[in-house]
Parts: structure tokens; C-alpha cells; sequence
């Protein structure tokens, strides 16, 4: 076979857009990461469960962008008997749809937490992946704003378990039950205005990001956006957008203020003044708990994007500011956000069933925490590197390998095919501390050559020759073969 042929049948090896691969560092800070987050969520009671990647399109339901369009937004596919599957969304509805055919066997409120990779059709873009992860906390069954007030504070919580600073983010809680108001005040009642509604509310939504013009811009023809892009806005009137952002405007300096200011906007819509007063309850109670100290606050400006919402939403927004590569500020904002959904698992079961919670966008955070310097980008020591100095004799030297792993000490066999130098090279590049050398000498005597590669590499940096002397006697030293274990482990300690 020719060359050219090779070539014409060779696969370009290429990533699709939006997705990742990660590396050992990663994966190893994000284990971290998620332990502190699981040690939190089950202190205050929550239990794991984990639904599958793909859910019937239809249980999905109001996640989907657009219902006659199951591809648009989400990724989706026909099985053999022409059903509609798609890959999940979130972690939410498919919480929903669990809960809905388990209903009568769980306790109830029913607590549980869920970690897992999540998939969106949507354009990708610079921090917009198609596939990441969330990590949720849900309580199901419990119709009491305390609920709501309780996800807040643990989502504070669970900041500072992972690693943000106190003072460095803020827990803001919102009511969707106020902004109805306000869209009954100004018209945008009724199913007939649900499309135009999830349209305010998005605008809202991105208040941080395009500031009070972007969204007013938003909020009536629309907005042209640096890149060029424009985004079709509500149409609102100037009157309708004038009360919108009065409400995104109300917070004062006290949560009494706040609130107090957010009935005037309402007026004297009944859902809207509902809100206020659950607003003034979980105020009371996160004042209780010693959270009203700057950690969770009232604060019109949070809506959440997604119109399933019933009732209290928050986010957990982060506050310190990072340059980026060109040294301008730059702030994370959000990551952390959820809400009241009543209606989601009453979808499935004809009655209303009260629930809420919060999803943590766990690659937004670890990217976050990078910038704090709270994480390691290590991935952690590699494994002793076992030398093959004699081919012939690697069945000894995989013995050597057997016996430092059963004594719990990750351990390799060098399975290529080069000499020393190149094996040693290896073991540099795998972050090895150590590697274990047993030439036909060593083997003779029944001893092997034990090279801690760290102290090693600090050689040409000792201050004199004295220091040189006794940190090269440390650096490779030779034991009896039943001494193996004994003496990596010294070579461990030492760099611990």
C-alpha cells in the first residue's frame, strides 16, 4: 500500500467545538473540589442519587428552548420505537422525573444531591462549553419558604468549604414571585405572553454582564453586541421598561429596605406582594442563623433565566476581580444558582408537589478557585519508576513492582523500549520522586539503587560544597533488596 493511500484514509485527529479534554491536574483538582462540595451538601443532610445521561425529550420539558424543535438547544435522537431521547440538560428535571416514579417510596422532604456531566446544543464560545459539569442540591417536598432560606445558606457554605474567602462572594436571593408582579403590572400575564416573558426575564438575567443600557436595550428592540451579534429584544414599551428595571434597581442598603422598596414596585399585585413577604421570612430566618452578615443578601437584580422558577431563587455570585491575559479586571460573577420549581415534578404526577435547589457549575469554580491560588495545578507525585536495566530479567524486576504495590506504594515497571538515560527522562516527565535501579551488580550483592529525582534535581543548587557532598550521599543510596520498601518510603517522607 502506497503512502498516498495511507494519507487518504488517515482520520484527522480533531476536537469538536465546545467540548474538552482534561488532564491528570485537572481531574485531580476537580476531585478535590467535589469531595469538599459532597462533605458539605451531606452535613446538612443531603443523600447521593444519579439519574442516567439521557432522558425522554418530553420529561425535559420546560428546559427546552423551543418544544417543536427537540434539537435546538438540546442534543437528541429517535430510538427504534421513533421516541425522542435527549442528553440532559441539567440535573434537575431529570431529579424530577426520578422523584415523580419513586414519589410514594421516598421520605419526604426528600434531600439529595447530584453530581454529574450535563450537554447543551448551543453556539460554544470562550467559558461556553457543549458538555460540563454540575454538582446539585435539591429538597423536594417541603412547601416552606425555610427550605429556600436553608439552600442559601448552604451554598455560602459550600464557598467557603472549597476554598473562596469570606468576603470574597456573596449568596443573593431574589423571589420570581415579585417580578410576576411586576410583568402583570406591565401586560405580560397569561400563556400567551410566555415567550415574551422568558424574554425579560433573560434580559434580567444578564444585568452584570451588559449593565442597566444593555439591559434596557434588551428589554425593548434589541441589542447589538460587540462581536456583531444581535439579539432580538422584548419590545416592551418605554413606560413597562422604566417599572422592569425600577425592580432591579430596589435593593437598598438593609434587607428592611429592600424589601420595602419592592412593594412599592409591585403595587398591588397580589403574587407580587406574596413574594415580598416570603422574601422578609427567609430574611428573618437567615438573620437567625448569623448568615445576614454580608453572606446572603436580598437582591432584586438575581430572576435566573429559565421561567420554571415558582418562587425564591439565588445565586451565589463571586466578588474578587482577576486579570485577564491582557491585565484588564475581570470578575467570574455567578456560579452557583437555583431556585423554587413547584411545578416541575407535578408535571409528571398531576398534583402540586413543592421543591427547590441549587446546581454549582463546577468548571466555572474551579477555574475561580485557580485564580484565588486555592488550587494545586499538580496533579500529584507520579508513581516509583522501576528501571528494566536487563531485559532478560524483567520478571524480577516486576516482582520488585508487585512487592512495593502491595505495600500500598504506586509503583510502575518501565514498559518501553529505551536505555537509562531515556527511562530516566520518563520518570521525570511522570513526576516521579524516585526510581528504583538494579543492574547485574545490584542483583549479585541482592541490593538495589534507590534515586530520589527531587533531591537530585536541587544538587546544582547547593550553596557549598559540604552541602553538596551530604545531599548527594542522600540522593541515591543503595539497600539490601529486602529493604526495597523501607527505603522508598524514606525518599516519600521526605517530599511529602
Amino acid at each position: 500500500m502506497s503512502d498516498k493511500t495511507d494519507k487518504s484514509t488517515r482520520v484527522k485527529a480533531r476536537l469538536p467545538r465546545g467540548l474538552a479534554d482534561r488532564g491528570p491536574a485537572d481531574i485531580a483538582a476537580t476531585e478535590r473540589m467535589l469531595a469538599a462540595i459532597r462533605d458539605t451538601f451531606e452535613l446538612y443532610g443531603f443523600e447521593a442519587v444519579e439519574t442516567p445521561f439521557i432522558e425522554y425529550t418530553e420529561a425535559l420539558g420546560k428546559f427546552l428552548p423551543d418544544q417543536d424543535r427537540p434539537n435546538e438547544g438540546v442534543f437528541s435522537f429517535q430510538d427504534d420505537d421513533d421516541q425522542w431521547l435527549s442528553l440532559r440538560y441539567d440535573l434537575t428535571a431529570p431529579l424530577a422525573r426520578s422523584v415523580a416514579e419513586r414519589f410514594d417510596s421516598l421520605s419526604k422532604p426528600y434531600r439529595s444531591y447530584r453530581c454529574g456531566w450535563v450537554f447543551r446544543n448551543e453556539k460554544p464560545g470562550p467559558g461556553r462549553f457543549r458538555q460540563f459539569m454540575q454538582f446539585d442540591a435539591d429538597t423536594v417536598g417541603a412547601p416552606t419558604v425555610a427550605a429556600d432560606a436553608e439552600a442559601a445558606m448552604l451554598m455560602a457554605d459550600t464557598l467557603e468549604k472549597v476554598g473562596v474567602p469570606r468576603g470574597q462572594y456573596v449568596v443573593k436571593v431574589n423571589n420570581r414571585k415579585v417580578l410576576d408582579g411586576v410583568l402583570e403590572a406591565i401586560g405580560l400575564a397569561g400563556d400567551e405572553n410566555a415567550g415574551r416573558r422568558l424574554t425579560v426575564l433573560r434580559a434580567i438575567d444578564k444585568l452584570d454582564k451588559v449593565g442597566p443600557q444593555g439591559v434596557r436595550d434588551l428589554l425593548g428592540p434589541g441589542r447589538m453586541d460587540p462581536s456583531g451579534d444581535f439579539t432580538k429584544g422584548a419590545g416592551l414599551p418605554e413606560d413597562a421598561i422604566a417599572r422592569v428595571l425600577a425592580f432591579t434597581e430596589a435593593k437598598r442598603e438593609t434587607a428592611c429596605a429592600t424589601i420595602a422598596a419592592l412593594g412599592d414596585v409591585v403595587g398591588g399585585s397580589a403574587r407580587g406582594t406574596e413574594g415580598v413577604s416570603e422574601l422578609g421570612q427567609i430574611a428573618e430566618l437567615v438573620a437567625a442563623a448569623g448568615y445576614a452578615d454580608g453572606r446572603v443578601v436580598i437582591d432584586p437584580s438575581v430572576v435566573r433565566g429559565l421561567e420554571y422558577y415558582t418562587g425564591p431563587v439565588y445565586e451565589g455570585e463571586l466578588t474578587f476581580e482577576v486579570k485577564d491575559e491582557d491585565g484588564r479586571p475581570v470578575r467570574f460573577g455567578s456560579v452557583a444558582g437555583g431556585g423554587r420549581y413547584d411545578g416541575l415534578v407535578a408535571r409528571f404526577r398531576g398534583e402540586p408537589v413543592p421543591a427547590t435547589g441549587f446546581s454549582i457549575g463546577v468548571s466555572r469554580l474551579l477555574a475561580a478557585l485557580k485564580a484565588l491560588g486555592q488550587v494545586n495545578e499538580q496533579s500529584g507525585r507520579g508513581p516509583v519508576v522501576v528501571l528494566v536495566m536487563d531485559p532478560d530479567q524483567t520478571a524480577h524486576y516486576q516482582r520488585l513492582v508487585a512487592g512495593l504495590r502491595q505495600e500500598g506504594i504506586r509503583a510502575e515497571l518501565y514498559l518501553g523500549a529505551g536505555k537509562m538515560n531515556a527511562q530516566m527522562k520518563y520518570a521525570d516527565k511522570r513526576g516521579s520522586v524516585c526510581v528504583v535501579i538494579q543492574g547485574s551488580n545490584e542483583r549479585e550483592k541482592g541490593t538495589v539503587q534507590i534515586k530520589d529525582l527531587v533531591l537530585g534535581a536541587k544538587l546544582a543548587s547547593a550553596p557549598d560544597r559540604e552541602t553538596y557532598l551530604a545531599m548527594q550521599a542522600e540522593a541515591q543510596i543503595e539497600v539490601p533488596e529486602a529493604e526495597l520498601v523501607a527505603g522508598v518510603r524514606r525518599v516519600l517522607a521526605r517530599h511529602a
